[in-house]
């Protein structure tokens, strides 16, 4: 469950930085699987087909959610060409096991998809999107 403000946000950035893929975090309290606090971050390799947080950034954006008592909830990123499926490089890099990673696809100029997974240990599931004005 989601909501609405949270992904107009996650893809107006995305596609702010089309045709590069954006990437970000929506921090939320701990224990509760709840995001909350929206964060766009930097694409550091600033490239259409690839992503990584800014190693000092994502330290900072880390340390915040940890005094603030927040996880990362979402770990989210776009596709700017392909469908919102993670690639084997997004697999290889997701070390959140209870993070929802979120993928948002610019491809199509009109229309965003936009998709849930969660990934531990390699393994990728596909999980429903529940978007909701409000929790």
């Amino acid at each position: 469950m989601i909501r609405a403000d949270l992904v107009d946000a996650m893809v107006a950035h995305a596609r702010a930085d089309h045709p590069d893929e954006a990437c970000g975090v929506i921090a939320g309290p701990e224990g509760a699987d709840r995001p909350e606090r929206f964060i766009a971050m930097l694409n550091a390799e600033r490239s259409p087909t690839f992503y990584r947080f800014d190693s000092g950034e994502q330290l900072k954006v880390w340390r915040a959610m940890e005094n603030a008592d927040e996880v990362p909830v979402v770990i989210y990123h776009s596709h700017t060409a392909t469908e919102a499926y993670p690639s084997r490089t997004d697999i290889s890099y997701a070390s959140e096991p209870d993070a929802h990673y979120v993928l948002v696809s610019t491809r199509d100029p009109d229309e965003h998809e936009l998709r849930s997974y969660r990934i531990i240990d390699g393994n990728v599931t596909e999980e429903p999107v529940k978007i909701v004005e409000q929790y």
